[in-house]
């Protein structure tokens, strides 16, 4: 009879009667502790139902919310019993109704006997652990917590707010050093003994009470009184989300749980009937003989609380959608943006998509429609190429449309023509590549057939347009790969830039571009630049284009060739 189970119950009580009875089946007596909230004739019900074995016990009941002093006063009255009456008691085992024996009782009761001085408790300063929830660390030690967190919340928040303002502070009784830890332990007799007797127990007893969350606090701290030898750790299973929730247990963790080499687990979904039979009945798949390892696990919860908080790049979840920054980025995958190319070279599009693989779309944000590859009018996930869908969030358009064709990289071209709230967001996305000509928008207006009034009317309206989109991408939030050149620059040597961006995109060629597109005939467009100066519209985002020259003729002082052979 080494070891001694206390067991606190709040709700599955069918469950909890079944995991009573297998502990008691190992020759482990219990006091059980039940929540004073629970109805009296559930109560009695479990009482006559756990009748028949004579090594279980029932201790005065309290009510146990979380947070308050309740369950220690609980575990207390539970421990006060177990020393009471079961005098070969070495160990006592503190435990929950939803607790799961993962191991044969006998291996932790084997287990234990090695250890007959040793208490496994969790056990640590608050400036040593990153794990307190709720922005009190070393306050829930100072100030006083007379409401409930949970059923209190606004008296609870009142209550610590004044006592900051009137920088009240409570004086630690005796000098003990407060610590902090699972409140699912492991204590010797001595040790446990000799906390419930101490004769400064009433000090510790009024002064615990209104700590904030006293059951990781009060045995955590005076068990370093009296022990004299401490493993801090909990033999117990138990881990908690980034919001300091308990993680439940179902069917389908049963080979997670087996790797834990634990002897205990909380917290054990009631109706997880196929955890209950495996680790209740079937005792010849039990876990071997080992130390209890729990940090094999680790990597995987680790993972899970990762995969809740952050999500995937590019997936937006609901709990994350409305508050920027907490999505995890804006797009999955990475992608090029190409504006003012389709202006200047002829079947740009066809042609980058041939030398690429990949998909090139137009523009994906003209006023008219989502200008799709192939002309298509919806995309994977149906994805519509409707302008009002579109404009209706064009940040969650990008997303899906990278999302949902993930594995192949997406282009798409854009310019001070197309609708402009998605600049920032395509400028603050890592996964951007962005190639800009600047002024090259001015080229349709060149080529249009209409009167040169209306003309200049648009060219100081898109080049306003792109001359604030332009020092977006020059911001200090910027994360995309921005790369611009004026048209000027770039029609000088466009083979340089062309096999950069192609390089960029992954597509390396040790010979080279072999074929190149076509680029608009540009024959007296110097001339029109200075027809709009001429009407007062001075336009300086093209850079430096000469009047007179002439790309297609040959020049004196002959520029770079156009075609690599």
């Amino acid at each position: 009879m080494g070891v001694g189970i206390i067991m606190l119950v709040h709700t599955a009580f069918g469950r909890a009667e079944q995991v009573a009875r297998h502990w008691a089946a190992a020759g482990c007596p219990l006091v059980i502790h039940v929540d004073k909230a629970v109805p009296r004739k559930t109560y009695d019900a479990f009482v006559n139902a756990l009748s028949d074995m004579p090594d279980v016990r029932f201790a005065k009941r309290h009510r146990c919310e979380w947070g308050t002093w309740g369950l220690v006063a609980a575990t207390q009255d539970a421990a006060k019993i177990m020393l009471r009456d079961f005098a070969d008691v070495r160990h006592v085992y503190l435990a929950s109704g939803s607790c799961l024996p993962l191991r044969p009782v006998q291996e932790l009761i084997d287990y234990l006997a090695k250890r007959p001085h040793t208490d496994f408790i969790e056990s640590a300063t608050t400036a040593d652990v990153p794990w307190t929830m709720g922005g009190l660390d070393q306050e829930r030690f100072t100030l006083r917590f007379p409401f409930s967190w949970r059923n209190q919340r606004y008296l609870f928040d009142k209550y610590v707010a004044l006592q900051r303002i009137l920088r009240f502070k409570r004086r630690i009784p005796n000098g003990i050093v407060p610590h902090m830890g699972s409140q699912w332990w492991c204590l010797t007799r001595q040790t446990l003994s000799a906390i419930l007797q101490d004769p400064e127990r009433d000090t510790y007893d009024r002064y615990f009470s209104k700590v904030w969350i006293p059951d990781e606090s009060y045995f955590q701290t005076l068990v370093r009184q009296y022990s004299r030898q401490i493993e801090s750790r909990s033999l117990t299973l138990s881990k908690f989300d980034y919001q300091g929730k308990p993680h439940i247990f179902y069917d389908d963790h049963l080979q997670l749980l087996r790797r834990s080499d634990c002897f205990v687990a909380r917290k054990i979904w009631p109706f997880a009937d196929r955890l209950y039979q495996a680790f209740l009945t079937d005792q010849a798949g039990a876990m071997n003989r080992t130390e209890p390892n729990p940090g094999k696990i680790d990597r995987i919860f680790a993972k899970a609380v990762e995969r809740r908080t952050r999500g995937r790049p590019g997936l937006y979840m609901q709990s994350r959608f409305p508050v920027e920054g907490r999505e995890n980025g804006l797009t999955c995958a990475q992608y090029s943006v190409f504006e003012g190319f389709s202006d200047l070279f002829e079947n740009f599009e066809p042609w980058l998509a041939k030398m690429t693989g990949m998909r090139v779309h137009g523009h994906l944000f003209a006023p008219e429609r989502a200008a799709f590859s192939e002309g298509q009018t919806v995309m994977n996930g149906a994805l519509s190429d409707s302008a009002a869908l579109r404009d209706y969030n064009p940040r969650a358009f990008l997303a899906s449309l990278i999302w949902n064709t993930r594995g192949e990289r997406q282009c798409f071209q854009f310019g001070p023509r197309d609708k402009q709230k998605i600049e920032w967001e395509i400028a603050k996305d890592p996964n951007a590549q962005i190639s800009v000509i600047s002024g090259a928008w001015a080229v349709p207006l060149f080529k249009s057939n209409r009167n040169f009034s209306d003309i200049r009317r648009e060219a100081a309206l898109l080049q306003r347009v792109e001359s604030k989109h332009l020092e977006v991408l020059r911001s200090q939030w910027t994360k995309a790969r921005v790369r611009i050149w004026t048209m000027a620059e770039f029609i000088e040597a466009p083979m340089e830039p062309l096999q950069t961006i192609i390089d960029e995109i992954g597509q390396q060629n040790l010979r080279g571009l072999a074929e190149v597109p076509r680029m608009t005939d540009l024959s007296g467009f110097g001339q029109f630049l200075q027809n709009l100066k001429n009407q007062g519209m001075h336009p300086y985002l093209m850079g430096d284009f000469p009047i007179e020259h002439r790309l297609h003729e040959p020049q004196q002082n002959q520029r770079k060739p156009y075609l690599v052979r």
